[in-house]
C-alpha cells in the first residue's frame, strides 16, 4: 500500500518476473530467477504466478470460458482438461453461469471474477493483484476481496494485493507500506 507513483506496480511487476530489477534478485521459494532466460521466466511464470490486473485484460472476442482457458493452452493441457479446470475455476468464482457470454455482456465485478478465474486456473502458488478492487462499487469490492481471502485459505495461494483502499488493505493478513520506492513502517 502506498500513494500513486510510490513503486506499488513496479515492485509487482518485478515479483510477477516482467521487470527485472536494476540492482539485486529475484528469488521465488529459494530459486534464484533474476538471470533466466525468457521462455524459462515465461513457464515459471506460466506455471507458478497467476496475475490479476485491475483493467482486467480479458479478450472481447473470446467467451469467459476461452478467456479462462488461456493460460492452460500455453502447458499443452487437453481441450477436456482445460474445459473441466475453467469450469472449476468459474465456480469458484460464482460465474458458472456466465460461461458463453463475452466480456461486454459482464459487470465490471463480473469481469473482474473472470480475471481472477483465469489467474487461479492453473492453480498457481503466488497469485499477484494490481488494485484488484479499485474498478469496484464497495459492495462487489467486498465480494472480490472475500474471493482473495477464500482461496488464501482454501488452496494456501500466497496474495501480493496492490491497493490504495484502507479499508480492503485492513483485511490482509500482513501489510506492508511504500514510500517513494522505499518499504517504510
Amino acid at each position: 500500500m502506498g500513494p500513486s507513483g510510490c513503486g506499488k506496480s513496479t515492485l509487482l511487476n518485478i515479483m510477477g518476473l516482467l521487470d527485472s530489477p536494476t540492482k539485486g534478485q529475484v528469488k521465488i521459494a529459494g530459486q534464484d530467477l533474476s538471470h533466466l532466460p525468457d521462455k524459462k521466466l515465461a513457464r515459471f511464470r506460466n506455471e507458478k504466478i497467476g496475475f490479476i490486473f485491475q483493467s482486467f485484460h480479458l479478450i472481447n472476442d473470446l467467451q469467459v470460458l476461452d478467456n479462462v482457458e488461456l493460460p492452460l493452452l500455453y502447458r499443452k493441457v487437453s481441450a477436456r482438461e482445460r474445459k473441466r479446470l475453467s469450469t472449476e475455476a468459474l465456480e469458484k468464482v460464482g460465474l458458472s453461469n456466465r460461461m458463453k457470454h463475452y466480456p461486454s455482456q459482464l459487470s465490471g465485478g463480473q469481469k473482474q471474477r473472470v480475471a481472477i478465474a483465469r489467474a487461479i486456473v492453473g492453480k498457481p502458488d503466488i497469485i499477484l493483484a494490481d488494485e484488484p478492487t479499485g474498478n469496484l462499487d464497495s459492495a462487489m469490492g467486498n465480494e472480490i476481496m472475500n474471493i482473495l481471502l477464500q482461496l488464501n485459505k482454501d488452496d494456501s495461494s500466497t496474495i501480493v494485493m496492490v491497493t490504495h483502499d484502507e479499508q480492503m488493505a485492513r483485511k490482509t493478513h500482513r501489510l506492508v507500506r511504500l514510500f517513494d520506492g522505499s518499504q517504510v513502517q
